[in-house]
């Protein structure tokens, strides 16, 4: 038998066929200095920066990131814009002009009142493996693997105060099971 959903108050339980097709292309935060979520994304967590996009007239930037095969990026800027927005897991940085010059300028994680945004996730091969990484470039932590009440997932942050869970898969097959 093939799963198809969970059944769910609201949910529904058919996919719309006018649906088919849609894929969640990616997510966005903004930044306050582009250079330093960057260095912390590409550098900390592995993401390849694949496109830019300056828009002058309005004063912002943004920058798109994924986990990508070289192979597959297109080298064409044009061509790349589209591959990258027809992918899936992409990571949208926004960075408003100015912002990285202002000391007192922060963004809101949405994890303190009033809550709203929680958090993105990455999906680890070797969670130990991943928290040594992690106090070897200074990461800062939210929650350690061994903390609270849900063991076996992490919570760090990025250079914005952005709550990042890490999960190693293969460790998380009793969630939910009562």
């Amino acid at each position: 038998m093939t799963f198809t959903t969970e059944s769910h108050h609201g949910a529904s339980a058919e996919v719309p066929a006018a649906t088919r097709g849609f894929t969640l292309n990616h997510t966005m935060l903004r930044v306050k200095d582009p250079a330093v979520s960057l260095a912390f994304y590409t550098g900390v967590l592995g993401m390849r920066a694949l496109r830019k996009l300056d828009f002058p007239e309005m004063q912002f930037s943004l920058y798109f990131l994924a986990k990508a095969d070289d192979a597959a990026v297109p080298d064409d800027a044009g061509e790349r814009t589209a591959w990258t927005f027809s992918q899936r897991g992409i990571l949208e940085l926004t960075h408003n002009w100015g912002t990285e010059s202002d000391p007192d300028f922060r963004y809101h994680d949405g994890n303190a009142k009033p809550q709203g945004f929680g958090h993105i996730c990455f999906s680890v091969p070797d969670l130990a493996a991943a928290v040594r990484w992690f106090d070897d470039n200074q990461v800062a932590f939210v929650k350690r693997p061994d903390q609270g009440k849900m063991k076996d997932v992490a919570f760090i942050k990025d250079p914005d105060g952005y709550w990042i869970e890490i999960v190693q898969p293969d460790l998380l097959t009793g969630l939910g099971r009562g």
